[in-house]
């Protein structure tokens, strides 16, 4: 795992620079630069926090900051994030390059809603070389157990087979997408990770002081996080250190003792909950918006508009949908539980406008479970090897299990084509956005079965016709494509069929 801070001014090729032109005292000037910008940015904050006390305007406000010392200005954020106006630290944007941490890291930092990231794509990219991570192996009380270097080995010897079978199935012909449904979530990713210092705080107090902590990699990726955060954002550390350790999940203590069924995942999409009369709410808002009225008199002005003209409540939510700024679409909400496989969980949990409900990795996912890709089920030799991986995979899990070493350190016999019923709610802007990207026939073909078990759910709805008729793939509804030289043709067929 490596983890840096990549800021605006790169200080190994600023050392490089004033090597070569051969100035003196290079580690002073480096470190005076250096200095400075943790000045500037610590007095973003400090300035942000004085404005709503402060008589001054912005720029007043600033240069009483500016007088300052860097230690004065760190103790006066302080205070302000001890009264509990944390948000200031809203305004010091960090951002990193975190190099061979493993899905479970990117799960984990994903639904952190405010952080942004960009990861390496396993549908283009092979991933037989990248190589795994290796916990050390603990008992139930977290005691590195006395053979664990003997573990250890065993491991990887079963995390390299993996791999190797991976490369197998794309020597057979089968495509990579498909190909790392066989993959553990062992595997080392690379991500780009933008988040601002409220974030990173809170972050960094989940990963090290919560039940996640038990995980070794999440609490080793807490730890570098906040290593950064002494140098770069020191104004957070006392609130870090104010809270307290909790080993546990405390809901879950609640519900340890009660008669809980083994899970099984869904066979299709569900839609829990819904904005009730949802086509009426949208353009019912758009009226309210613009004119102020009551809800009453909306209803009455859609309704004259309807006697004019018969599919006005259709152009009405057209515009909503296609030519405005969409807020209106805000106002509906929908809760689906959705069965998914490990491999495209990251497809999903990507789309930050939604508030989503991932289960903890441990205690391990039901291994039997597993999603079989097209491409596989259709071919009877590679088909008959992948559900050999998965019968051996549970094997191997429970050979590890039985050695006494607890759950949090066997998550990673979790392979990517395991299910797993994850609970979304999102509001009609970004289900709009989602079935726009996911019911693409470029899109990958477990995100677009997803996309469409949702829209049929919608389609069922008595309240939102005219909603659902206006969401899916942008050739279907707008007659347009932006997939360039990639795109299937459907839209050419389409135009053909009109004429």
């Amino acid at each position: 795992m490596d983890i840096q801070l990549i800021g605006a001014l790169d200080y190994n090729k600023l050392q490089k620079f004033l090597n070569d032109k051969q100035i003196d005292n290079v580690e002073e000037i480096i470190n005076y630069i250096k200095g400075l910008e943790q000045f500037g940015r610590v007095e973003k904050i400090a300035s942000a926090g004085r404005i709503s006390r402060f008589a001054g305007d912005v720029f007043e406000i600033l240069n009483v900051t500016a007088e300052n010392s860097l230690e004065e200005n760190i103790k006066f954020v302080q205070r302000v994030i001890n009264l509990g106006h944390d948000s200031i630290t809203d305004h010091d944007y960090l951002f990193f390059a975190i190099k061979d941490v493993s899905p479970i890291i990117e799960q984990t930092i994903i639904a952190e809603r405010f952080s942004s990231f960009t990861i390496k794509s396993r549908r283009l990219v092979d991933f037989s070389k990248v190589g795994f991570y290796t916990p050390d192996f603990h008992d139930s009380h977290g005691n590195i157990l006395k053979n664990n270097q003997e573990i250890k080995q065993k491991y990887q010897n079963y995390m390299n087979s993996l791999f190797d079978h991976y490369a197998k199935l794309v020597s057979l012909g089968i495509p990579i997408e498909d190909a790392r449904f066989i993959l553990p979530y062992s595997y080392h990713s690379n991500i780009f990770m933008g988040v601002d210092a409220h974030t990173l705080m809170e972050m960094i107090i989940k990963y090290t002081k919560t039940h996640l902590s038990q995980i070794q990699e999440i609490r080793e990726f807490g730890e570098r996080l906040l290593a950064i955060a002494k140098d770069n954002c020191p104004y957070i550390l006392k609130k870090v250190e104010k809270e307290r350790q909790k080993e546990n999940d405390e809901v879950h203590e609640l519900l340890k003792d009660l008669s809980i069924p083994s899970y099984s995942i869904l066979d299709k999409v569900r839609l829990l909950n819904y904005s009730k009369g949802v086509d009426e709410i949208i353009l019912v808002s758009a009226i309210m918006r613009r004119y102020q009225t009551t809800r009453e008199m909306a209803l009455q002005i859609l309704q004259q508009g309807v006697q004019k003209n018969p599919n006005f409540k259709k152009e009405l939510m057209k515009k909503i949908v296609f030519e405005g700024d969409q807020l209106e679409l805000t106002q509906v909400n929908f809760q689906y539980q959705i069965p998914v496989s490990f491999a495209i969980l990251t497809h999903l949990t990507r789309h930050r406008t939604q508030d989503i409900l991932i289960p903890d990795f441990a205690p391990v996912v039901d291994l039997s479970q597993y999603k079989i890709p097209p491409t596989i089920r259709t071919n009877e030799i590679c088909l008959e090897f992948y559900k050999e991986i998965f019968t051996k995979n549970i094997a191997m899990y429970n050979y590890f299990k039985d050695l006494g070493i607890r759950e949090e350190d066997l998550i990673y016999f979790t392979l990517s084509g395991n299910m797993v019923n994850v609970i979304t709610n999102l509001n009609g802007k970004s289900m709009e956005h989602i079935f726009k990207l996911r019911e693409c026939n470029r899109a990958q073909w477990e995100t677009k079965e997803m996309a469409n078990m949702m829209h049929e759910e919608l389609n069922r709805l008595e309240d939102a016709p005219i909603f659902s008729s206006l969401l899916g793939a942008t050739c279907d509804t707008i007659g347009k494509c932006f997939e360039g030289k990639q795109s299937c043709g459907k839209l050419l067929k389409l135009k053909k069929e009109n004429c």
